[in-house]
């Protein structure tokens, strides 16, 4: 006889398992697998089915009969079940965080990087808490509003607006603005910053076009030892310390000495462009960036450094055109969230480097990653793991990669 399946909105208790991506646990009920948020491994708990999928549901924890010790009262009311979908682990106490996040990183660099854990352990996999704590660290939020023109955070998986009073992870200055008292019929977004400057921005988005409300329309950040100045809308860091822990990571892992040549491939602004130029001296430095915010802030904010070339192109399509090309001492490699991708790994291998840094916010997409470099002969030889985004699941790594030896 075949098991009946679990349907939306059944309520069923579970023992809970190891942690996964995404911010859940797993658990198992009759040999179906159960994604659990709100839960901790070990925890028996009585979980609330909030999507169906074939092969697996989705459920929150919304009554905890046998509690972890790595459990903690939420700072925030709106970090529970059927509220705020932007904090994942609040109900976590801050080592148990690194822990969870660590145990990611391993998992999907098992799974799916064919590491072995005796690899694992002697790399040293852990990830490192960030100056600042866990809460009002956050310097962009960006609010969703909802059909009363009250701007508020989105539910998990849903585009169901949560009016709150306030974010705790938001940056103190972000957190003083009247944004969330006041009502935004134009808009469908309002975004807010809180550089590392001092500067404070509010802009609402309509129809997909930011428009500034009150600061400056460029905001100015401070990081590796320079002055930076990009829009308000322009991509940076949001944790005050990122920037420069994740630009020192990759010159300590680098290592990069005078008169050699680099890439900084997904540049952005160019931060690490901008650290390997400190090390190198006048040695040719090539940036590619594809958003045109980017590569506009780089040229403007690497002028100063006449050795570093920004070049305005997709990364994949500036190697296979041949619009940058080896060979290259040492490459910085900070994609997406999905990854380099199996060719652009191919073009950086066939370049020569002698070295790769490579900045990875997803470790899934690393994990796939590192299995094309060990494929083509190389290792990952040290990885650091950074909490840039505490209370919730999101995690940052710097891997270096290193070719066979004698190469």
């Amino acid at each position: 006889m075949l098991e009946r399946g679990l349907a939306e909105a059944e309520q069923v208790e579970l023992t809970v398992d190891a942690v996964a991506p995404g911010g859940h646990c797993v658990a198992r009920v009759d040999g179906q697998v159960v994604f659990v948020r709100h839960a901790l491994p070990g925890e028996r708990v009585i979980a609330e089915v909030t999507e169906v999928h074939r092969g697996f549901v989705r459920a929150d924890a919304v009554t905890v009969l046998d509690a972890s010790p790595d459990r903690v009262e939420p700072p925030c009311p709106y970090a529970k079940p059927g509220a705020c979908g932007g904090c994942d682990l609040q109900h976590v106490a801050p080592a148990a965080q690194l822990a969870w996040k660590t145990a990611v990183i391993r998992e999907q660099l098992v799974r799916l990087g064919g590491l072995t854990e005796v690899e694992l352990d002697r790399l040293g996999v852990r990830v490192e808490a960030l100056p600042g704590g866990l809460l009002g660290w956050r310097s962009r939020v960006r609010y969703a509003v909802d059909a009363a023109d009250r701007a508020g955070l989105l539910k998990h998986r849903s585009h169901e607006v949560v009016p709150i009073d306030r974010c705790r992870i938001a940056h103190p200055a972000i957190q003083q603005l009247p944004v969330l008292t006041g009502r935004w019929p134009a808009a469908e977004a309002v975004e807010t910053v809180a550089s590392t400057g001092g500067d404070v921005t509010v802009t609402e988005v309509r129809d997909g076009v930011p428009t500034p409300v009150s600061g400056p329309a460029e905001v100015r950040e401070v990081a590796a030892g320079r002055d930076w100045t990009l829009p308000a809308s322009a991509f940076w860091q949001v944790h005050p310390a990122a920037a420069d822990t994740l630009a020192t990571a990759v010159l300590e892992l680098l290592d990069p000495q005078p008169g050699e040549s680099a890439w900084d491939l997904y540049g952005g602004a160019g931060l690490f462009a901008a650290a390997l130029a400190s090390r190198v001296d006048d040695a040719r430095i090539t940036l590619v960036e594809s958003s045109r915010d980017g590569v506009d802030a780089a040229r403007v904010n690497l002028a100063d450094l006449p050795q570093i070339e920004v070049v305005a192109a997709r990364v994949e399509t500036a190697l296979t055109r041949r619009r940058i090309t080896g060979p290259v001492d040492v490459v910085v490699l900070d994609p997406p969230r999905s990854g380099a991708g199996a060719q652009v790994v191919r073009d950086i291998v066939a370049a020569g480097p002698r070295a790769v840094a490579y900045v990875a916010c997803d470790p899934a997409a690393f994990a796939r990653d590192v299995r094309t470099f060990t494929e083509l002969g190389w290792r990952l030889a040290a990885l650091r793991g950074f909490d840039l985004f505490p209370m919730t699941q999101h995690v940052e790594q710097v891997g270096l990669l290193l070719p066979p030896a004698g190469r």
